[in-house]
């Protein structure tokens, strides 16, 4: 059997981003859209899904040819995969006991390690750099409610 060469990982991930989108807009349409000057509840879902749809689509168009058949061409990367969940795991347990600041600064920082190529110096300062950018654009930008710190 002859393997399908029209598709290969970008393709994949690029409709998985685009079914992910989709998702997201039909959501986020469900909520009161408001406008630009009195956000709904459902606006930032659709604009984020849309972006995300859009993402698909170029990485979709712009992807080679490639082999999808064997198993050489797809290989699991198990340190990435538990880096980002560690990510998040770790985002949803210190936003809840430890705050905005630890729960950004660990969440960064554990998905960067899944990369073999960042050192811990590295994922420190894009950790530092994307913590600091949150906390001026959620809690100083749009007055979120999020607290900082929340230690016992």
């Amino acid at each position: 059997m002859k393997p399908l060469r029209s598709f290969n990982k970008d393709r994949v991930g690029a409709g998985v981003l685009i079914l992910a989108g989709a998702a997201v807009v039909a959501q986020g349409l469900s909520y009161r859209m408001g406008a630009l000057t009195r956000m709904g509840a459902g606006f930032i879902p659709v604009v984020l899904g849309t972006l995300l749809m859009l993402v698909g689509v170029a990485i979709g168009v712009t992807a080679e040819q490639g082999d999808f058949g064997t198993a050489e061409s797809l290989p699991t990367e198990w340190r990435g995969w538990l880096c980002v969940l560690g990510g998040v795991v770790g985002f949803v347990v210190f936003g809840v006991y430890g705050g905005l600041v630890p729960a950004t600064f660990l969440s960064v920082f554990i998905a960067a390690m899944g990369d073999r190529t960042n050192s811990i110096r590295d994922a420190v300062l894009l950790a530092v750099g994307v913590t600091v950018t949150g906390v001026l654009i959620f809690v100083y930008g749009l007055s979120m409610t999020f607290p900082l710190f929340t230690w016992g």
